[in-house]
């Protein structure tokens, strides 16, 4: 899409509302009957693979090409925007821009309907399959009730995680969405509350109490599939969410059986970072070559046209990061606190390198990838600085990948990888012993950094509203889950505050929000047309963003 269109958010608001809203005025509830099944043979399958064959790759949206809406994936990008960690240098188009801006996210706006539609689309899908198995389902359709169970678990999990004020542990009766499951009518939605943390967090680990138990044994083809061991990853997931800390910390040790944690060598690899499953990826999405979002738009709406800086300008010339001038940086701030010997710090472009003239520059960025000048013309092109410039994600294919964004975009993205359960289980155990807890953390940071020192990452920003140990163990996940969707999570989860405005800062002037205690922005608005029909659904306050750059922290 070398000819980039702007779109009016108040025309766009206004047309879905004019279309998809009308027709569908309330969570996408029902699902299909027996009956429709058994006239088809062969149907329950395919209700099976319709729940993981669209969570990527296909517009569920608008059913366009707009290039925002390429499925689960961006919402990685969307929902972390509103932190502190990614950083978007340029806001001209309007994709992610509200998010980071945080402007156009109330009730009545398709950022709030944005959402609405895709996690109800799909968890649509996991109760057709979940009603069409039954309660005790048959040899034949066990698999696929307990792959609806996980993806129903992750999906409502996410939904709580989006629209809650505050997380489980802390407030149990904190509203979160309503809850539309295999057994609601179209009548009772018109009178379907939401659900508290309490009551949403009992169906999510039914779920997974079932999918536990339906996946047992079960050996999936690839990593695109859930298996148990992702199940308890899950559970570890959603214990910590709960405060559960002991079952956290063991269903987070037993998630890592099997698994071997990413090594520099595959970290930072020029080749295969962050594109291909490896022995630490637990679950990940693909994006596959006859995905609309890779046929379509030049392949343009999909995660590695935004993630991905190094694409060929001469023979491909597309990419929103490599070519139209929409990288996605990481925080300066965040940058320089990692040492250099921690090997993470090599996905990154050096800051110091927007300081060299042109031949120094291209000799520094040498050390990135073998395509330095790509990186230096687009930078100069189009207005961004080279400094934060992200080469964890890598497109596929290699050279040829580099060279055709068709074949560099078919990529995989992670949802779940076993260092996360080497940290909840440091953290869980840390906040029942504080000392195992350490010792557990110490032993997967020196994993990155062998020159690692417990307290190293302990200054007043840290520290604003939890210890040394929970500051210690948020740090090491930012750095090492950086992209990977679990940012804004976390600063929900641990209730932090955020700080864009400091001396060096490289995020956009007029955007520069210090906030002590967590942004109610983070809290996602109810679309209006939830609760016009729904009349016992309540909505969170449409968030207002500072009227102006906040005064420079010193850290």
């Amino acid at each position: 899409m070398k000819n980039i269109v702007k779109i009016s958010l108040v025309i766009l608001s206004l047309s879905v509302f004019a279309t998809g809203c009308i027709k569908e005025t309330f969570p996408q509830g029902g699902s299909a009957t027996a009956a429709q099944v058994s006239a088809a043979p062969g149907a329950y399958d395919g209700f099976v693979d319709a729940i993981t064959a669209k969570l990527c790759g296909y517009p569920t949206y608008g059913g366009g090409t707009s290039a925002y809406d390429f499925g689960i994936p961006s919402f990685f990008i969307r929902w972390d925007s509103m932190g502190q960690d990614l950083v978007q240098p340029n806001m001209t188009n309007g994709w992610f821009d509200s998010w980071y801006c945080i402007d156009h996210l109330g009730p009545t706006w398709a950022n709030s309907q944005f959402a609405w539609t895709i996690y109800y689309a799909h968890i649509k899908s996991c109760n057709d399959v979940i009603n069409l198995a039954g309660e005790e389902p048959d040899a034949d359709k066990i698999i696929g009730a307990g792959l609806a169970r996980f993806y129903r678990a992750y999906l409502y999990m996410d939904l709580a995680q989006m629209f809650a004020t505050k997380p489980c542990y802390l407030d149990p009766s904190a509203e979160t969405v309503p809850i539309v499951d295999e057994t609601k009518k179209p009548a009772d939605l018109a009178d379907n509350p939401r659900a508290t943390n309490e009551d949403m967090f009992a169906m999510i680990l039914n779920d997974l109490d079932k999918a536990e138990t339906y996946l047992a044994g079960y050996k999936r083809a690839d990593k695109f599939l859930p298996d148990v061991s992702c199940v308890y990853g899950l559970k570890a997931r959603a214990y910590l969410l709960t405060g559960d800390w002991a079952q956290a910390r063991d269903y987070a040790k037993k998630a890592q059986a099997g698994y071997t944690m990413m090594d520099e060598a595959a970290y930072t690899s020029w080749e295969t970072g962050f594109n291909t499953p490896n022995a630490s990826w637990m679950l990940a999405l693909t994006f596959e070559s006859d995905n609309p979002c890779i046929q379509n738009n030049d392949a343009d709406s999909s995660w590695g046209s935004w993630m991905c800086m190094e694409i060929n300008p001469n023979t491909s010339g597309c990419g929103y990061a490599a070519n139209y001038g929409r990288p996605i940086l990481i925080d300066r701030h965040l940058y320089e606190t990692v040492p250099a010997t921690d090997f993470r710090k090599k996905c990154y472009a050096d800051f110091a390198i927007d300081e060299m003239d042109d031949a120094d520059a291209l000799a520094a960025l040498s050390a990135y990838t073998a395509h330095p000048d790509w990186i230096l013309n687009s930078a100069i092109n189009n207005e961004y600085p080279v400094g934060g410039v992200n080469f964890k994600f890598r497109p596929a294919g290699g050279e040829a990948g580099r060279d055709n964004q068709y074949i560099g975009f078919t990529m995989a993205v992670p949802l779940m990888r076993v260092e996360e359960m080497y940290l909840i289980e440091a953290e869980a155990a840390g906040r029942m012993n504080e000392s195992e807890g350490v010792n557990l953390l110490t032993a997967f940071a020196k994993t990155r950094d062998a020159d690692y020192e417990y307290g190293t990452h302990t200054d007043a920003y840290y520290n604003t509203s939890s210890g040394t140990f929970i500051n210690e163990v948020w740090w090491q996940r930012r750095i090492e889950f950086w992209g990977e969707g679990l940012a804004t999570k976390d600063i929900k989860r641990l209730q932090k505050g955020i700080i864009r405005s400091y001396p060096g800062t490289n995020h956009v002037e007029t955007y520069r929000y210090n906030m002590e205690q967590t942004p109610d922005w983070m809290n996602l608005c109810i679309v209006q047309t939830e609760t016009n029909y729904n009349f016992s659904c309540t909505n969170n306050p449409e968030p207002v963003a500072p009227n102006a750059d906040s005064p420079e922290y010193t850290w």
